[in-house]
């Protein structure tokens, strides 16, 4: 099983050895790279039979198998090997591509993966960039959705509080107090008496109340009445005196 997740990631691996970076160069990198703690080397390649038989690599153009070659030295910083698979003398078959860049071996990745981890890359900033706007809205049913950055929350308390002037009344108070008040004017209209031409209308309750006399006014008018009969009384003579008839 640890055989199987090594191969599943080597895309993921990295090897190096600090003994061999003093003496790495074109002739003995494939030896470097033939390590046996090496996971990106196969065993059973023709390499390893011509080794054991201490042949030249030239001898690996006319075998038949999976083979190793130095494709490209850059010393003593860069090395490029080649893992191919060899059907003839003249036609083989590219597996793979390992490059060493200052002792450190990794696997050159194929064009599916190089693809595959740009758009998972894409994706993911995609999708965090709709999360943070998902962050910023916001929804109320009276309201609808808006927008709430923390710039705005930042700018807001920056800017100095002002007072909002309150309002004595809502416009719904005002314009239901003026329908209760209309509701009560037609139910008790208001009665007027006809004066004459020129002369403003006077409610009746006024006229009412102008008719009506005060007990004080009752009172004095009582008094000049009394006084005026005794100066009568006063001015007249004593009453003359008839004669008896005998």
């Amino acid at each position: 099983m640890a055989a199987v997740d090594i191969q599943d990631n080597l895309l993921g691996i990295s090897l190096v050895d600090s003994t061999w970076i003093p003496i790495l160069n074109s002739g003995s990198v494939l030896d470097y790279f033939s390590e046996r703690s090496n996971p990106f080397y196969n065993r059973t390649c023709n390499n390893e039979v011509v080794k054991m038989q201490r042949l030249t690599l030239e001898h690996l153009n006319q075998m038949v198998g999976v083979e190793y070659i130095l494709l490209h030295a850059q010393e003593p910083i860069l090395f490029i090997i080649r893992k191919q698979q060899r059907q003839s003398p003249t036609q083989v078959i590219p597996l793979a591509d390992y490059y060493i860049i200052a002792g450190v071996i990794y696997q050159a990745p194929d064009l599916g993966s190089v693809i595959n981890s740009r758009v998972l890359t894409a994706v993911h900033g995609i999708q965090s960039a709709f999360d943070e706007a998902m962050s910023y809205c916001r929804y109320h049913p009276s309201k609808g959705y808006w927008w709430h950055f923390k710039d705005h929350e930042e700018q807001e308390k920056v800017k100095p509080k002002t007072k909002r002037k309150e309002e004595p009344s809502s416009i719904f108070q005002r314009q239901r107090v003026d329908a209760l008040l209309l509701d009560l004017r037609q139910k008790f209209p208001p009665k007027f008496v006809q004066q004459k031409s020129g002369e403003k209308s006077v409610p009746v309750d006024q006229t009412k109340k102008e008719a009506e006399p005060t007990p004080e006014t009752v009172k004095s008018d009582e008094k000049e009445t009394t006084k005026n009969i005794q100066q009568t009384v006063s001015t007249k003579g004593p009453p003359e005196k008839r004669m008896r008839l005998q």
